[in-house]
């Protein structure tokens, strides 16, 4: 069943995702007892991430969509939300009552809101608290150090 979802999921993703600056790769991976899917996000505008290419892998369970996936950045990236390891502190991606995830939620809106947290980070809910820290008190430093990591990891020409 949750192949069927995923292959429904993707053929819709692949109508309109780069508006978005979202990718996934079509080809899929299986292991034991999950499928690996690659996606990208492009950097969102007026952000220290603009046009970056980020790398993601997504670890879907056989559980999907009663469980939710696990996604992490493979390209290095500098915020308070996401550690140095790539793990993402998402409400979304958790299971309730800590999180707030639901079977209905897809791929692409997880996706998004990955996005709408770059745009928008949450410092009062961080991974990294001297990150977070730094964006709330010395924001033009934070952006700085976000920028440089952006140009040296997540550019086109370090792929």
């Amino acid at each position: 069943m949750y192949k069927q979802r995923i292959s429904k999921e993707l053929s819709k993703l692949s109508k309109g995702s780069d508006a978005n600056g979202i990718f996934i790769d079509k080809d899929l991976k299986e292991g034991d007892d999950h499928i690996i899917l690659n996606a990208q996000i492009i950097g969102p505008e007026n952000t220290p991430y603009h046009n970056g290419v980020f790398h993601l892998k997504i670890y879907i369970p056989h559980q999907y969509p009663f469980a939710p996936p696990s996604i992490k950045f493979i390209t290095k990236i500098y915020h308070p939300n996401i550690d140095d390891g790539g793990r993402i502190c998402l409400d979304l991606m958790q299971m309730p009552p800590s999180g707030n995830w639901k079977p209905t939620t897809s791929l692409e809106g997880l996706l998004i809101a990955i996005r709408m947290l770059m745009e928008s980070p949450n410092p009062d809910d961080p991974l990294m608290p001297e990150i977070a820290h730094e964006y709330k008190l010395y924001r033009q430093l934070f952006d700085k150090k976000a920028l440089d990591h952006t140009k040296e990891y997540a550019s086109m020409k370090s792929q």
